[in-house]
């Protein structure tokens, strides 16, 4: 199995800032995220789904984790949470996943809404 490296685009670690002064348990639930990422395969992970029709300019696969919950939203229902959108790199060295966006699934419904 190769290593997976895990990377942040600047405007995810300013999202994810702002949603961890909010949400105090935010930070310590994204790091067993990421232990967990770091060990399981992505196709087996419940609630991720790859985006498609981004477009051929875009190849590497990039992928919508619609479940993912924290401890701040015990008892909340389903529509509780964060979603998180990252691509998947893979290269003949390692693999290597890029966090792209994070947001809280109430602040932003308008991503799931298809554009005409």
């Amino acid at each position: 199995m190769t290593a997976i490296k895990l990377e942040a685009v600047p405007e995810f670690n300013k999202e994810l800032k702002v949603l961890c002064k909010k949400y105090k348990h935010l930070e310590t639930d994204f790091k067993k995220f990421q232990r967990v990422l770091e060990k399981t395969s992505i196709n087996f992970m419940p609630g991720n789904h790859r985006i498609s029709d981004l477009g051929v300019t875009v190849k590497t696969p990039v992928y919508k984790l619609k479940n993912f919950r924290s401890l701040d939203f015990k008892s909340k229902g389903s529509r509780s949470g964060f979603r998180i959108i990252y691509a998947h790199i893979i290269e003949k060295e390692d693999d290597k996943i890029i966090f792209i966006e994070i947001y809280h699934k109430n602040n932003q419904s308008n991503h799931d809404k298809p554009v005409f």
